[in-house]
Formats: structure tokens, C-alpha cells, sequence
């Protein structure tokens, strides 16, 4: 079972949360709606989490398929549904970015199945309707 922990730290809205390990990440809300800007939206860290559970799987994949990762950077841009309460994420743009001893097809499978199977945050918002669009790109040493 996961478990973590909030603590309000700053203002109203500034707060800490922390996992059993002792791992903290802030968050905040905007100065516009009454935050400090004191750490990660929420909304945000959604996005964060949808990055870094892919590019677990992503690393796993590849490193059993006996490819060359020498540096991995994803870029995320997500747009949220306009008027609704709550506002949740319509779209979601991905694009992986891969250099090394990589080929290309291999990439492209393993950002797949990442996608289509393994990543639970995928899952997750592809379950609430989220529409999830990717792409790859590698780059040689």
C-alpha cells in the first residue's frame, strides 16, 4: 500500500508532501488564486508522474534489448478542459527525445508498449478520457 503524507508549510495554499522514504516535493497554487507560487501544482506533478512512469518503463525495455541510452529527455505539454469543475487534462502531448547506440524502431516499440501497457499514469488518464498523442525522436552519438 503507498502512502503519503501533506503538511501545510507556507500560506494557505503552500504545502510539503512526503512519501515513506522521506522523498518531499512541494506544491502551491498560483499568486492569482491566492498562492505563494511555492512549489508544483498539482495538475503539474500529474504530468511529472505521466514522464517519469514512462520513462522508467521506457529505460527498462530498452536496456534488456541491449540498446545505448546515452541521454533521454521527455517533453510534456498538456491542455485542460475550459470552464469545468473539475478542469481535467483533454490532451496531452509527448515527445520522447533519445540519443545513443539506439534503433530507432527499437525506441519507438519501447515507447509503445510504455504507453499502451505498462505505464500506469497513461492508464490512468487514458481511463478518464484524457486523448494522449506521442512521438519519438533518436538521435546517434
Amino acid at each position: 500500500m503507498a502512502k503519503v503524507e501533506l503538511h501545510r508549510v507556507k500560506g494557505d495554499f503552500g504545502f510539503e508532501a512526503k512519501d515513506k522514504y522521506g522523498h518531499k516535493v512541494t506544491m502551491d497554487t498560483s499568486d492569482e488564486t491566492g498562492g505563494n507560487n511555492f512549489g508544483i501544482r498539482p495538475m503539474q506533478m500529474l504530468l511529472m508522474g505521466l514522464g517519469g512512469c514512462s520513462a522508467i518503463d521506457i529505460i527498462a525495455i530498452l536496456k534488456k534489448q541491449r540498446q545505448q541510452v546515452d541521454d533521454f529527455k521527455i517533453e510534456i505539454e498538456g491542455e485542460r478542459e475550459q470552464g469545468k469543475e473539475p478542469s481535467l487534462w483533454k490532451n496531452i502531448r509527448v515527445k520522447y527525445l533519445l540519443k545513443g547506440k539506439i534503433e530507432p524502431e527499437k525506441a519507438k516499440r519501447a515507447c509503445e508498449l510504455s504507453m499502451g501497457k505498462y505505464c500506469s499514469v497513461a492508464a490512468t488518464l487514458l481511463k478518464s478520457g484524457t486523448k494522449i498523442t506521442w512521438s519519438v525522436k533518436v538521435t546517434g552519438e
